[in-house]
């Protein structure tokens, strides 16, 4: 075996270099740990995550339920959601932050190579559907406004969108979102006051019961909660963005950036404002998913376009963005196949635009059903874990995910995850109305109680492959220390660096080591050789 002596010696910077910070200006790190030196401040980070805040999605899904069990009720589960989504967006803000982890690099610690993959694809095409519906509902807007072809303002819709994500978080993300904020906020209040003005103000939407009353057999409030339970791929959105955050802003980022202030506006405040509109301007033909669209835009003419424009391009930037940097993520992974972020950009919007041809509504909710099921499994796991890190003391920054030290399946954390989709996706199938309900919540609690179950007699090599040669450990701080990568011969922080048993342990970068095969079976091998029954050491020894 190569010994201490005989391995190169890494090349250490400590500054980053001008051609891995041009590449950052589209790539965002999305292949790699985001270094402290390209973090956003917190004005910068919460201009870019406030783009969730305005998606009109949030004012038809609110005056959507409500047709189903009622505005106070709806009210009500909006309500408990907000306290809900605060508390995870916070957890899973502050770990991602310091963890510098993705969605993926997270997925891969906890579940495996495998599992990790899986969830790249499943974020990614899910971000794809909710890019689809926000940007359905501008081109709603548009033709209701202009008349023509659906898929002519399809076609427009998503060619002014891809130009606005080629760029990353901190370098255009956040300045665009910023430059149309007051454009939804004013956009909103004068919606509300116009309609007032116009319609007259009265307090009977707050009273609105559906027509024939159906029986749920359960409260209305805890329908509208679990409705709004299938919308938990925030969570994973929240990851992929407060990545950027620095390390000392967690805690604010976690409190305010992400947190229940910020839900009482996109959830409680959007919500109550789509019931108004839905039922206070009035429109030809049935109350609808779309009412409150067609009623901004019949009172309020080219400015009631104008705001969902801004609301929808803004949401739709995040959307775009994160379904191109978990589908390249995914593809890197799965197939090997490294192209840059700005070409899966182009790759997600021919896709986005194909799908947008087809009966989009007619499907995609039912489709989120299911694919919301899976998410609040991987939400459960993940909440799990980070709990017991805490009781642990293992800190974030503790977490391995590099490709050649963890194992291709972690059987407790995948074994959870599929365990609970499995179950959850049966209940939508088979258990009527009862599953509909139901499915999240039991998803939930199975997810949570068999990985806590796992973790009891995890053992080490369920998440870790021992080897030796740690570059982590070569460098005085790893978080600041940059190695240069054998392979792209680019500099990274030491902290995703890894060494390269298949070119006589030469460094290697996190982008590189998984996407080399010689690597991923040199490294497994060796692991095979140095670990022995060193993997039998319980996951609480560091």
């Amino acid at each position: 075996m190569t010994t201490a002596r005989t391995i190169p010696a890494p090349e250490i910077i400590y500054h980053d270099e001008p051609e891995v910070l041009r590449q950052a200006a589209a790539e965002d790190f999305s292949l790699h740990i985001v270094p402290p030196t390209w973090r956003s401040s917190r004005f910068s980070l919460s201009m870019a995550w406030f783009g969730l805040m305005s998606a009109m999605f949030w004012v038809v899904v609110g005056s959507t339920v409500a047709l189903t069990v009622g505005t106070i009720n709806t009210l009500i589960g909006i309500a408990l959601s907000t306290v809900v989504y605060g508390i995870l967006c916070n957890i899973a803000a502050r770990f991602a932050a310091r963890s510098g982890t993705s969605v993926a690099l997270f997925s891969r610690a906890v579940f495996g190579q495998v599992g990790a993959t899986f969830a790249a694809l499943l974020f990614g095409v899910t971000i794809t559907y909710y890019a689809i519906a926000e940007g359905s509902i501008v081109a709603i807007a548009l033709q209701d406004y202009f008349g023509g072809p659906m898929s002519l303002w399809y076609f427009i819709v998503c060619l002014y969108s891809a130009p606005l994500v080629m760029r990353g978080v901190r370098t255009w993300l956040d300045r665009i979102n910023g430059i149309l904020l007051p454009l939804y906020v004013f956009g909103l209040m004068a919606c509300v006051i116009w309609a007032i003005s116009k319609h007259g103000y009265s307090g009977a939407w707050l009273t609105q019961l559906p027509p024939g009353h159906a029986d749920l057999g359960v409260p209305g409030w805890w329908f509208a909660f679990t409705v709004y339970m299938g919308v938990w791929v925030v969570v994973m959105m929240t990851w992929d963005v407060a990545r950027f955050g620095r390390k000392e802003d967690s805690r604010y980022n976690g409190n305010f950036t992400f947190g229940i202030p910020f839900y009482v506006v996109t959830l409680l405040i959007n919500g109550a404002v789509g019931m108004f509109i839905a039922h206070t301007i009035p429109i030809e033909g049935q109350l609808s998913e779309t009412s409150a669209i067609i009623g901004i835009v019949a009172l309020m003419g080219p400015f009631g376009v104008l705001l969902v424009w801004a609301s929808q391009t803004r949401i739709n930037t995040i959307n775009f963005y994160l379904s191109s940097t978990n589908m390249q993520n995914f593809f890197a992974r799965a197939f090997k196949i490294s192209w840059p972020r700005t070409v899966w950009v182009v790759i997600m919007t021919v896709v986005i635009f194909l799908i947008m041809l087809t009966n989009v509504f007619g499907y995609l909710l039912l489709t989120l059903q299911f694919q919301g099921v899976i998410i609040v499994a991987w939400v459960g796991v993940a909440m799990t874990h980070i709990g017991w890190c805490y009781l642990r003391g293992i800190r974030a920054d503790m977490l391995e995910f590099r490709p050649g030290r963890v194992p291709l399946v972690n059987p407790g954390g995948l074994g959870a995850w599929i365990i609970a989709s499995a179950v959850g996706c049966f209940l939508m199938v088979f258990g009527g109305s009862f599953g509909g309900i139901w499915a999240p919540p039991i998803t939930l609690a199975i997810a949570v109680v068999i990985y806590a179950a796992a973790l009891g007699v995890a053992r080490r090599n369920w998440y870790v492959e021992d080897r030796p040669f740690d570059p982590r450990k070569e460098v005085d701080d790893p978080w600041a220390a940059r190695i240069r990568c054998h392979h792209c011969n680019q500099a990274y922080i030491a902290h995703e660096m890894d060494r390269d048993p298949s070119s006589d342990h030469a460094p290697i970068c996190l982008a590189c080591a998984s996407d080399r095969s010689e690597f991923l079976i040199a490294a497994r091998a060796e692991a095979r050789a140095y670990g022995g029954t060193a993997g039998q050491i319980d996951l609480a020894t560091p």
